[in-house]
C-alpha cells in the first residue's frame, strides 16, 4: 500500500483496563438505506451467554431515514451476536432486525423476518450458501472526493490482467486490510473461508461460507460491518457499487454459491440441469430485481459477466448467468453458483429468493419484490 495510514489501530482508543467487569455489546442494524449500517454501544454488568440475555434497545429512526421525527422510535431485537475482535473477549458485536414501535411491523429494509420465515420452510432440505464478496478500496478526500486505491489521482492506471490474485507493491493495493478482516472474522467466528484481490486494481473479494439457510445473511453483514470498522482504521472506504468505475475495468458482485441435498445428492448435476436451472431462467427478469441496485449497469455480457436481459448457463462458465463448477459434472452431484448478484446485495433476499424458487414453488418471489419496493418509498 503506496498511501499512508493515518488512522492505525488504537489511534485513538483508551485500551479496557483487566479489572473492567461490564460487557460492552455492539448493536448493530441495517438502516433505511438498505446498503448501510449503523451502530451503537450499550453497556451490560452481568456476562452474555446467551441470546436472551440481550435487552431490545430503540433508536432514533429519523437520523437512519427509517422514520419521521413525530415517531421516530424504532425497536432493536437482537438476533444473533459474535465475538467482539475490536474490543476482545468477553465484549460482543450484536446483529439486530428493526422494528417499529408496536414490535411487530418490521421497519424499513428489515428483510430478515421473512428470509427466516422461508429458511424455516425449506430446512428439511438444509439449502447451503457461500457468497463471494466483492467491493473496492477507495481513498476519499473531504466528504466527497474518492478515488480507488493505489490508482493516479484522477488517473487510470495499467490496464486489467496483472492485479488478479497478484503480488507485489506494483499490483497489489490493500492487502494488509483485505488481511486484517480475515483476521478479525476469524477472531469474531464469522465464517469467512477466504479472500483475494480480484481483477480491478484495488478490488478485493472475501467469501462468507459454508453457510446453512439464514446463517448465510447474518455472517455476511456481520462481515461487512467488520470490513467498514478496519476501513476507519485504515482511513478507506469500503465500495460495493456494481459498477464504481465506467470504462474497461471490472464492476462488483456477489457471486452465490447454492446448494441442497437434491443437488448434492445421487443425480444431483442432471436434477441441476434438468430441473433447477429451467426453474432459475423462467424467474430470471423477477428475481434480478432482488439482486442489487444498478446492476444493468454490470450486467453488460463483459467483464466475466451476463447479458441482464437474457439468462444464460454453462459448465464452468464464467460468462453465464448459472455457472455448474466443472467438479459438480465430475462428481454427478454438488452446487452451482449464481453469478448474477450484485455486490450491493441484501444477502437475506437473494438467499430467500434462490431457496424459494428452488424448493418452495416461487411463493414467495411477488411478496419478496413488493416489500422492497414498499422500503424504497419515500417516508410519510
Amino acid at each position: 500500500m503506496t498511501e499512508t495510514v493515518e488512522h492505525l489501530r488504537d489511534f485513538n482508543y483508551y485500551k479496557l483496563n483487566q479489572n473492567v467487569t461490564q460487557i460492552l455489546a455492539e448493536y448493530i442494524w441495517i438502516d433505511g438505506t438498505g446498503e448501510r449500517m449503523r451502530s451503537k454501544t450499550k453497556v451490560y454488568l452481568t456476562p452474555i451467554t446467551q441470546l436472551s440475555d440481550l435487552e431490545w434497545w430503540t433508536y432514533d429512526g429519523s437520523s437512519t431515514e427509517q422514520a419521521n421525527t413525530k415517531w421516530s422510535e424504532i425497536y432493536l431485537k437482537p438476533v444473533v451476536y459474535v465475538k467482539d475482535p475490536f474490543r476482545g473477549d468477553p465484549h460482543i458485536l450484536v446483529l439486530c432486525e428493526t422494528y417499529l414501535p408496536d414490535k411487530k411491523t418490521p421497519a424499513r429494509y428489515n428483510f430478515r423476518w421473512i428470509a427466516n420465515e422461508i429458511m424455516e420452510k425449506a430446512k428439511d432440505f438444509k439449502p447451503w450458501f457461500g457468497i463471494e464478496q466483492e467491493y473496492f478500496l477507495l481513498k476519499r478526500t473531504g466528504t466527497t472526493h474518492i478515488w480507488p486505491l493505489g490508482w493516479p489521482t484522477g488517473g487510470f492506471p495499467y490496464p486489467q490482467g496483472r492485479y488478479y490474485c497478484s503480488i507485489g507493491e506494483r499490483n497489489n493495493f490493500g492487502r494488509a486490510l483485505a488481511e486484517a478482516h480475515l483476521r478479525a472474522c476469524l477472531n469474531a467466528g464469522i465464517k469467512i473461508a477466504g479472500v483475494n484481490a480480484e481483477v480491478a486494481p484495488s478490488q478485493w473479494e472475501f467469501q462468507i461460507g459454508i453457510a446453512e439457510g439464514i446463517e448465510i445473511g447474518d455472517h455476511l453483514w456481520l462481515a461487512r460491518y467488520i470490513l467498514e470498522r478496519l476501513g476507519e482504521e485504515f482511513g478507506i472506504d469500503i465500495n460495493y457499487d456494481p459498477k464504481p468505475i465506467l470504462g474497461d475495468w471490472n464492476g462488483s458482485g456477489a457471486h452465490t454459491n447454492y446448494s441442497d441435498i437434491k443437488t448434492r445428492g445421487e443425480g444431483g448435476y442432471k436434477y441441476i440441469v434438468n430441473e433447477l436451472i429451467p426453474l432459475l431462467s423462467n424467474t430470471h427478469k423477477e428475481v434480478l430485481k432482488l439482486y442489487g441496485a444498478n446492476n444493468e449497469k454490470r450486467l453488460t455480457g463483459h467483464h466475466e459477466t451476463s447479458s441482464y436481459d437474457q439468462f444464460s448457463w454453462g459448465d464452468g462458465s464464467r460468462g453465464g448467468s448459472i455457472r455448474v463448477p466443472v467438479v459438480t459434472k465430475e462428481l454427478g452431484a454438488g452446487y452451482l453458483e449464481d453469478r448474477r448478484p450484485a455486490a450491493n446485495i441484501d444477502p437475506y433476499l437473494v438467499s430467500a429468493v434462490i431457496v424459494d424458487v428452488a424448493l418452495l414453488n416461487s411463493t414467495y418471489v411477488n411478496q419478496l419484490k413488493q416489500l422492497l419496493v414498499e422500503s424504497a418509498k419515500p417516508l410519510a
